[in-house]
């Protein structure tokens, strides 16, 4: 019997933090700028920099115009699509999405719209599917509009609080669409979490600090981190959650 193949993904937030995910071996970026805030789009520079960087990793930037909620305005919407034909104009391989209504339930015309302008970049649905009303409702639109996988917490904080539904998901999409758990996602529980739930997928972003290079520190500055601390990835805790995932 074979052994399953495993896929990691990294949530990344500029060039930095994408290289340092590139060198502990993360096989997919979901790349993003304000990870703070959940994760919006990146500059064109930035997209166009890690695509030309890094050719052999799956690149897929996320399509989110601002933080907050999932219910965007059309001119949002609009910002969205001209999002994913650059992403396809600059050769990355998928893209990431999420929309909702007021009442909870997925966005199916116009995340089916994102979808189709996307082709033939695969797509991620993110986790506006753990603020959806019914995730087993949501799931079969999924399927029918052609997204590849779902990442989600299951409908918690974070996936050791979402694992049951985790499961339940995984049973429910019986390989019609990949079931991705993140959020909280790290080397001691990795292990854990795909023999619970036989997903083979898993994202995290491994979100560090790095003091700045620096070496005038202005006094009235002194304290803040937003002055002298940058987003970091350190590439050996990549390699770490592999490791740890495939352990004996």
């Amino acid at each position: 019997m074979s052994s399953p193949i495993f896929y990691i993904e990294i949530a990344t937030s500029d060039f930095a933090t994408t290289r340092a995910a590139v060198e502990g071996g993360a096989d997919r970026i979901e790349l993003c700028a304000n990870l703070a805030e959940g994760g919006t789009t990146a500059s064109y520079g930035t997209i166009r920099q890690c695509r030309e960087a890094f050719t052999h990793t799956l690149l897929y930037p996320i399509i989110r115009p601002r933080g907050g909620d999932f219910l965007y305005t059309d001119e949002e919407f609009s910002i969205m699509l001209r999002d994913v034909e650059l992403c396809k104009e600059l050769g990355c391989d998928g893209v990431v999405i999420g929309l909702l209504q007021p009442d909870g339930k997925i966005d199916k015309l116009r995340s089916a719209r994102l979808v189709h302008a996307a082709y033939p970049m695969g797509v991620t649905f993110h986790r506006a599917f753990d603020r959806c009303r019914d995730p087993f409702e949501a799931l079969e639109e999924l399927v029918e509009m052609g997204c590849e996988r779902i990442l989600t917490s299951g409908q918690q904080p974070t996936v050791t609080e979402g694992a049951e539904l985790i499961c339940s998901l995984q049973k429910a999409a019986d390989d019609r669409i990949i079931i991705m758990p993140g959020s909280g996602l790290r080397k001691d529980n990795i292990k854990w979490l795909a023999e619970k739930t036989g997903c083979a997928e898993f994202h995290s972003s491994l979100r560090a600090k790095k003091t700045s290079g620096m070496e005038f520190i202005h006094p009235s500055f002194a304290g803040s981190a937003e002055s002298y601390q940058n987003n970091w990835i350190d590439p050996q805790e990549v390699k770490d959650l592999r490791a740890a995932l495939l352990a004996d």
